[in-house]
């Protein structure tokens, strides 16, 4: 069975936030990300960006890591300014229009409150997520949340095999130009590799189950836990930090007029 072994090993972080509870992290990011996607103005994203710069700082991911991490969000961001800018409802002064698109007052504002909102909501949640060890996470899920056993190690399982699926890509392409077969034809050969992974995917999620089902991991007993579950006085903190953050920058968007609700009329003035 050496086939389904998986490198389990953690990556050592430093910061008040690293060794925190995984269930934690996983509530902090929601409860900071969801009461954001109510509003989109400029003030409650730039208050909640400003706001959640040192638990960024916290988080204990070294500074190339958090480039690196972050950067789809520090490309999507502007790219959605720039969609709305061009294409926003426009209303104020008008700058440009051509054809379709029409810069304006109003959509120059929907642009910059968008790009501030995709980082208000995505820096935290994947800084917090990064940070998450899956197994702490499964354990965390099955022993506070009580999902089932099951589901959730049968889940564990699936994410571990991820991380196999890109060496069995490479060793794939490396086979098949050893057999002088990888020089011509790329479409054709891109089908055939991901058909290849598929099914080497099905035959190890099969053999794997069959594996997890020997051992009693599909058992009906209770079942017992190596790591048990932990919840502290830090865990707490970051949760109430979680709240604050979007109950601060809301309260600032509604105090100075800005708030605009979604999926309603805005009380803007």
């Amino acid at each position: 069975m050496t086939d389904f072994a998986v490198d389990t090993g953690r990556v050592s972080r430093t910061g008040p936030i690293a060794p925190r509870s995984a269930l934690a992290k996983l509530a902090t990011a929601l409860l900071i990300s969801i009461p954001l996607i109510l509003t989109i103005d400029v003030l409650s994203a730039a208050v909640a960006v400003m706001l959640e710069i040192p638990l960024l700082l916290l988080a204990g991911l070294r500074v190339r890591e958090f480039w690196l991490r972050t950067a789809v969000l520090w490309i999507a961001a502007p790219l959605s300014a720039v969609t709305i800018a061009l294409y926003g409802e426009a209303s104020g002064t008008v700058y440009f229009e051509w054809f379709v698109m029409r810069v304006s007052d109003g959509s120059l504002a929907l642009a910059a409150a968008t790009a501030l909102r995709v980082l208000a909501i995505g820096l935290p949640s994947v800084v917090l997520f990064v940070t998450v060890d899956p197994t702490d996470l499964a354990d965390d899920l099955a022993q506070r949340v009580r999902l089932p056993a099951r589901f959730v190690i049968g889940a564990l399982a699936g994410m571990r095999m991820l991380g196999l699926l890109a060496d069995d890509w490479r060793a794939l392409a490396l086979a098949r130009r050893a057999r002088g077969v990888a020089d011509q034809g790329r479409i054709r050969r891109g089908i055939g590799m991901a058909f290849a992974l598929f099914v080497l995917a099905i035959r190890r999620g099969s053999s794997l189950a069959t594996a997890m089902e020997a051992r009693g991991f599909g058992g009906p007993g209770a079942r017992t836990w190596a790591r048990p579950s932990g919840w502290d006085r830090g865990d707490t903190v970051l949760l109430v930090v979680g709240m604050l953050i979007p109950s601060a920058a809301l309260t600032a968007a509604v105090a100075f007029g800005t708030w605009n609700f979604i999926l309603g009329p805005s009380v803007a003035v």
